[in-house]
């Protein structure tokens, strides 16, 4: 097992550490082919029904999909090696994915995109859990956030090139092209992964029995229910994702249908403003320093709630990209400081589950809003539905300053009294 280096001026990069690299890049890998589909699924359906409404049901049902295996996923995630789940979900998704631009070549099969979809949704949730969890057997506890942040600066600038390959690619080739590049990064990332060495937890940190897999499950929302500041968040973010969940649906079908662009365009805009998730990784952690986790997480979600209604505002091109980067750079803060807060004080043993628990319920209200939001957008457009969606996380913020949340800590960790659960 590495050793826990202490905190000190003489530490070295975290570029410097092999192990961390090497799950850097294949993280980078599986995120540059999943901008594909990204692109790529809305697309596909958007030519093969027409319907905006239509993309809005694929995204629910898979959305519902991975809110379902998160129930459980955080107990796979603790029960199982880390790694290996995530290299048996590269595998998994390698082969479903591949499935669909071989079908195509019958025909359009918006079947199978219903049937492929979702399960490739609820692996990735696992998958993400597990992602989440090694980050605290990768690094030092005081590096989580610095870690987070490069990780989803680097997430982000593969995933803002990812679009524009993918829109070049579906214009010339097709979507199902695209979607078989992504196919294809699920295999380069699992030989990635088998390079990685975790650290193992701490041995004096002793898990309890296991229990049957709902108690396990519930063990990770107690935590959550008795940390002020994690309920809180939890709580607010459910009410966050129910108001953005479908808004990428949206941003397409505003591009295609009011803006008269092509997919070439689409991928533009969707490249270009992952642009912003970069700027707001590299930012996440100078800002949590000086500004503290309530205040960073509260101003990023206000001005999050102008741009998602700048979004809709939009007529041009250019002024559609600026909204969207401004928006996804707020929404990379926002996450990268809730999730690292999240490794940061809960114990090793109940991280899968506290964050699948914590995902699981935040996000169970994101495909009824995905459905909701698209079919609005088609009914009365994309305009007064972002107009609406930005003040709903106007108002998230605001509900964030009522409570433990606008109060947690002015330092990388907040004050541990307000941090530590309520025993029970």
């Amino acid at each position: 097992m590495s050793p826990r280096r202490g905190p000190g001026p003489a530490r070295p990069s975290l570029a410097r550490d092999r192990s961390f690299v090497t799950y850097w890049i294949a993280q980078a890998v599986s995120a540059a082919g999943d901008s594909f589909a990204y692109l790529a699924v809305p697309l596909l359906m958007l030519h093969a029904t027409g319907s905006v409404a239509r993309m809005g049901l694929l995204t629910a049902v898979a959305g519902v999909a991975s809110v379902g295996a998160g129930v459980f996923g955080g107990v796979l995630v603790d029960r199982f090696d880390r790694r290996t789940l995530m290299i048996v979900g590269d595998l998994v998704r390698l082969v479903l994915y591949g499935l669909i631009p071989l079908a195509w070549l019958a025909g359009p099969q918006v079947w199978l995109l219903f049937a492929v979809l979702p399960v490739c949704e609820a692996v990735g949730m696992v998958c993400q859990v597990a992602s989440v969890t090694a980050v605290r057997n990768l690094v030092d506890r005081e590096r989580i956030t610095e870690a987070n942040g490069r990780l989803h600066a680097t997430y982000a600038a593969a995933a803002a090139v990812g679009p524009l390959l993918a829109g070049l690619v579906s214009a010339r080739f097709g979507p199902t092209a695209a979607i078989g590049v992504n196919a294809a990064s699920f295999a380069l990332s699992a030989v990635g992964l088998r390079l990685v060495r975790l650290r193992r937890p701490d041995p004096d940190a002793a898990a309890p029995p296991r229990e049957r897999p709902l108690a396990e499950f519930l063990a990770g929302a107690r935590f959550l229910w008795r940390q002020p500041v994690l309920r809180s968040l939890t709580a607010l973010l459910s009410v966050f994702i129910f108001l953005t969940f479908g808004l990428t649906d949206v941003l397409i079908y505003h591009v295609k249908h009011d803006l008269g662009g092509s997919d070439r365009t689409v991928g533009t805009v969707l490249g270009l403003a992952t642009l912003g998730t970069v700027a707001g990784a590299l930012l996440v952690a100078p800002l949590r320093r000086r500004l503290g986790f309530g205040v960073t997480w509260i101003g990023a979600t206000g001005v999050c709630g102008v741009a998602v209604a700048g979004i809709g505002l939009a007529g041009t091109v250019p002024a559609l990209i600026a909204a969207a980067a401004v928006h996804l750079c707020c929404v990379s803060v926002g996450g990268i400081c809730s999730m690292s807060l999240r490794q940061e004080i809960t114990p090793d043993h109940l991280l899968g589950r506290v964050t699948s628990a914590f995902w699981s319920t935040h996000f169970s209200l994101g495909p009824a809003g995905a459905a909701l939001l698209t079919w609005a957008a088609g009914r009365y457009g994309a305009a007064p539905v972002c107009l609406v969606a930005g003040a709903g996380c106007l108002l998230v913020a605001v509900g964030g300053c009522c409570g433990p949340i606008r109060r947690a800590g002015s330092a990388p960790v907040a004050d541990e009294r307000e941090l530590r659960p309520v025993p029970g």
